[in-house]
């Protein structure tokens, strides 16, 4: 496919996700995984999902990394700078329309009944999400790791108020200094197994 069709795509799929992405970044995330993992196969479920990891370790929204680094990945420097203005464009217009309305209209039961209604909807998109994810983890390292480590993450987040970030970080320092040749405690090997 020559550049110019693989950038309008780019730009096409993250103004998509721009124009339909409410409730901010992280609700965001299933839209980006249904444009580039399920519609355009630019990325597997794996990638996207080191992709998500590696970008909630560094600073900044979740909102514009993931444009950037997957446009850069499909069209170069170009591709980042059409999926992260494609993304930015239409939440920056929405900002200033929505916040217009909503100034001048803000004691109508409607708008108030909007921002409500979305709730469930992005509620079930990050319930999707994080089955498929969970779904593929305990492919990979087996129920009972699987399960430890949501528990400990989320003891780790939640209760102790540890970034996510610097969990997503030890995990990733810990999988690096893994020997290569152990695999994880549950995981199947590829006979199937135990």
């Amino acid at each position: 496919m020559n550049p110019p069709a693989v950038l309008w795509q780019l730009f096409w799929a993250f103004f998509r996700i721009g124009i339909l992405g409410f409730g901010g970044g992280p609700a965001m995330i299933p839209l980006v995984r249904a444009e580039v993992v399920t519609r355009h196969h630019w990325l597997t479920d794996e990638e996207f999902a080191d992709v998500l990891a590696i970008g909630n370790t560094l600073p900044g929204p979740i909102a514009t990394k993931m444009p950037g680094y997957i446009g850069y990945r499909v069209g170069g420097v170009t591709g980042c700078i059409a999926a992260v203005i494609a993304i930015i464009v239409p939440m920056i217009v929405a900002m200033i329309v929505m916040l217009g309305v909503f100034s001048r209209y803000r004691d109508v039961a409607w708008v108030h009944g909007m921002g409500q209604a979305v709730v469930p909807v992005v509620m079930v998109m990050m319930a999707q999400l994080t089955w498929d994810f969970f779904d593929k983890s305990q492919a990979a390292l087996g129920w009972i790791v699987s399960i430890a480590m949501a528990v400990i993450a989320a003891g780790l987040i939640y209760w102790l108020g540890i970034h996510p970030g610097w969990v997503i970080g030890a995990i990733l320092v810990a999988a690096l200094l893994r020997p290569s040749g152990t695999k994880p405690t549950g995981a199947k090997n590829a006979e199937g197994g135990p």
